[in-house]
């Protein structure tokens, strides 16, 4: 029943948009008439996107072009039901929900990356510019049938520019406000009769909407810069043959972290209010006292080679890729006196800087309620004189965090497709991947005296290391996949696609045998509880795909399908579970809590199941196209990423929450209104729940994280000439993003650090005066608008352009630390206005 309110509510919504006639979804967009049909590969076979049995958001080149779209960010904000989290915390940092399934932060994706025929594996490509886009198609559901691993969400599939028998080529580039500039360039060459090369390279920089006001007001907080190049050369040998070769390298430089704390401690509020801050409320200010730095360098090549016999073809491809990523940052753990003792560690005798630095800046005005007070000793132990720095601080308390994820990937598949004219079409194939990671977060000591960027570093060095946790992952993947489509005439289709993963994964630390020179404990902790070992698994699932499809018409698709989607599961830090116990539900030691939170070493896979079925029709000879769909999934062991902060330093996991279950409707309206004038809408409700979760069995009846209630996309695109060679352009967007809770933890108060300290502090408060409430950390509906405006011809353009026109001031994402008694929020991009100019011929 509450599904087909979500459907009833959802059509209500088109009739209304439809009458306006205010609306239109860029998924259905360009192809209007017959003759223009947008043709896709949602289903690895070449067909109109009106007749695809499956919801599929489309950009075509055209709208490409209008929106200025170039990535997966821009991407997800102009389809429903769709949302990203994207360099909050460094640039590979990306999660895409896709109608209630999220990618975990340190887990695998669950949205494949598909560029011309080839999976990406590296989750740090999903947001990265991919050579000169022709098509954007992003697919909703279970796609790991079809398109191969983490695809449980869906997929995003890319088109590039193909060289061809003429020379062209292009080049634009823009200037913003924050000195924000953005360059691209390409050129398409012949090589012979046979041959052809496209070769394309961009340029970002920016100076980022926040600075560091303790480092003078420095560009040290979003700015980043970055570049790629991108090469393809296609050869044809004879008419059977071509082979497509890529190579590509790219790098990214920038800040990382650019997090503010908000504490829900709604008792402390009496003494001062911001201890139950509403993340939407939040002023945010930063004043680290070390640059934050975020470095990425990645290169991939790839060879596909495309073989037709008389009725089949052979697609073969191979994948090489290589990315490198570090980040440094302040620590978090200034108020757990991690770095604040009356020892010295051997042969440094500078690393308790901490005090000098905090008499030196007593006063300086941190965000509330944080106080750096005469001596560095947190405030429940002194409530005289004592400092509440809150993490990333003006002084050297928190310490240095760095953090390395470096991945090589080689992957290969080969399938051979039918290619008849008969009823029946077919594809099978292989697949093979693998994986060589390792990663890795440092905490160590400040002494003032900048950064060594190593995973460990002695005692008497100028970032002492105090906890390190490392590790070198191997994963093996193998996979066989086969798809039947049936169409015995023109009015039923139908489809089944299978795939059969293997995931053989294994795990190796890499931290040394050394003692935290700060507390004589192990450097890592979990060697506190036995031997870091070896560690491996082997992970395996089905994924049965079925599309069913009826066309009375060529204007009407009534549609079904139903997949399983699959993600691997894989290994926390060795000693994870144990670490948590220790610390968060004992219960009996003094300054420890009963939790009730529950922490594997090893995470299981996550398996969904997902039903769609909908509508897709046109109306008043083809100006009017829409699309009704409504779907459930139930997610089994959905992977969540867990953030824990203590005196032990951080501690970053996956978990499993048991069973999710996820219903949803979305419509999509494209109006023709007048030739060169478009009008567009959509709009997705989503309404998810958590049925099970043994990790934190008090979470049942939450949302599922990461997920908006809802999301709307309006707006117009215009083309209208002034003469025969010369038009004006405009496009506007309003997207609104409805509140999105980042965590299981929602309406509920829970036990913090603060509640096993208070009683043995020298204010010998009652427990409960420590406890958290978050029902502050979700965040609240926000609507960003954005527009374009400017005047072409056929070689030149011109446009001036505004994102976020009215400066909507929004959080990007809350990471709430349970335990902790907070939330580590990003704010989201500010007001942008530029100009750009390009030619092309």
């Amino acid at each position: 029943m509450r599904i087909t309110r979500l459907l009833l509510s959802a059509s209500a919504v088109g009739l209304v948009l439809g009458a306006t006639p205010a609306l239109a979804q860029d998924s259905a967009a360009e192809g209007i008439n017959e003759e223009e049909a947008i043709i896709v590969t949602a289903r690895r076979q070449n067909e109109r996107l009106q007749d695809v049995p499956a919801s599929v958001a489309v950009l075509s080149a055209a709208m490409l072009e209008s929106t200025g779209a170039k990535n997966a960010d821009d991407f997800a904000q102009l389809t429903p039901g769709v949302t990203i989290v994207t360099g909050t915390a460094e640039a590979g940092d990306t999660q895409i929900n896709i109608r209630g399934i999220n990618g975990a932060r340190d887990a695998e994706s669950s949205v494949a990356l598909v560029v011309d025929g080839i999976l990406k594996t590296n989750t740090a490509q999903l947001n990265q510019v991919q050579g000169t886009l022709r098509q954007v198609e992003i697919l909703k559901g279970p796609q790991g049938a079809l398109y191969g691993r983490n695809a449980a969400a869906g997929a995003i599939v890319l088109q590039t520019l193909k060289p061809k028998d003429v020379l062209e080529g292009g080049v634009k580039a823009s200037y913003a406000s924050e000195n924000t500039v953005d360059a691209s360039a390409y050129i398409s060459t012949p090589l012979g009769e046979n041959a052809g090369l496209v070769v394309s390279g961009s340029f970002q920089h920016s100076d980022g909407f926040f600075r560091n006001i303790f480092l003078g007001n420095s560009k040290t907080v979003d700015d980043k810069e970055s570049f790629n190049v991108d090469g393809r050369l296609i050869v044809r040998t004879g008419d059977a043959t071509e082979f497509d070769v890529k190579l590509r390298y790219a790098e990214f430089h920038g800040a990382s972290l650019p997090f503010n704390a908000s504490f829900h401690l709604p008792n402390f509020a009496a003494v001062n209010p911001k201890f139950y801050e509403d993340v939407n409320a939040h002023d945010f200010r930063f004043y680290n006292n070390i640059r934050a730095t975020n470095d990425q360098k990645s290169f991939d090549g790839s060879i596909k080679v495309e073989h037709s016999f008389e009725t089949t073809k052979l697609v073969a491809w191979a994948l090489f890729s290589d990315i490198k990523q570090n980040l440094v940052a302040d620590g978090t753990s200034a108020d757990f006196a991690r770095y604040i003792s009356a020892a010295q560690p051997a042969g440094q005798a500078t690393v308790n800087s901490c005090f000098a630095t905090t008499a030196a800046n007593t006063g300086y005005p941190v965000n509330q309620p944080g106080a750096i007070g005469a001596i560095p000793v947190p405030f429940i132990f002194a409530p005289a004189n004592g400092s509440t720095f809150g993490p990333y601080s003006n002084t050297t308390c928190d310490g240095i965090q760095y953090q390395l994820r470096n991945q090589q990937d080689i992957s290969a598949e080969v399938r051979l497709v039918s290619t008849g004219d008969g009823p029946v079409s077919w594809q099978v194939g292989t697949y093979f991947l693998s994986i060589d990671r390792t990663t890795g977060v440092s905490l160590g000591g400040d002494t003032g005296a900048g950064v060594i960027k190593n995973l460990y570093n002695a005692p008497n060095t100028a970032n002492p290391t105090s906890l390190l946790l490392a590790d070198n992952f191997d994963t093996k993947v193998y996979a066989a996949f086969g798809s039947l489509d049936y169409k015995p005439n023109d009015q039923f289709k139908a489809g089944l696609a299978m795939r059969y993963d293997i995931e053989d994964r294994s795990s190796n630390s890499l931290v040394p045998t050394a003692t935290d020179p700060f507390t004589g404990g192990p450097i890592n902790p979990g060697q506190a509880f036995g031997p870091l070992t070896p560690k491996s698994a082997s992970f395996k699932q089905l994924q049965p795909k079925i599309t069913l499809s009826y066309t009375p018409t060529s204007e009407l698709n009534i549609y079904a399908n139903w997949g399983i989607g699959f993600k691997s599961g894989g290994f926390n830090n060795q000693g994870s579970s144990a670490l948590i116990n220790a610390n968060f539900n004992n219960g009996v030691t003094p300054g420890t809590i009963n939790a009730n939170v529950r922490i594997d070493d090893q995470y299981r896979k996550e398996k969904s199941s997902a039903f769609e079925a909908g509508i897709k029709g046109t109306l008043f000879d083809n100006r009017v196209t829409y699309d009704i769909a409504g779907y459930y999934t139930r997610i089994s062991d959905m992977q969540f990423f867990e953030f824990f902060v203590g005196g032990f330093g951080l501690l970053r996991v996956v978990s499993n929450i048991d069973t999710v279950d996820v219903k949803g409707a979305e419509i999509n309206m494209t109006a023709k209104v007048v030739d060169g004038l478009k009008l567009f809408g959509s709009f997705n409700v989503t309404d998810s729940e958590i049925k099970k979760n043994a990790s934190r069995t008090y979470t049942v009846g939450n949302k599922s994280p990461y997920t908006a209630d809802w999301t709307l996309n309006v707006g117009a695109d215009i083309k209208v000439p002034v003469n025969d060679g010369l038009r004006i352009t405009g496009r506007a967007d309003y997207r609104l993003t409805g509140p999105t809770w980042f965590h299981t933890v929602q309406d509920q108060e829970r036990p913090s650090i603060f509640s096993g300290l208070l009683p043995i502090s020298a204010l010998a408060l009652p427990a409960v005066v420590g406890n958290a409430r978050y029902d502050v950390a979700q965040r609240d509906t926000f609507g960003v608008f954005s527009a374009r405006l400017g005047l072409e011809t056929d070689k030149y353009h011109i446009v001036a352009f505004a994102e976020n026109l009215f400066n909507k001031k929004y959080i990007a994402e809350a990471i709430p630390a349970i335990e902790f008694g907070g939330s580590f929020i990003s704010p989201g991009a500010r007001r942008l206005i530029g100009v750009e100019a390009g030619m092309k011929f």
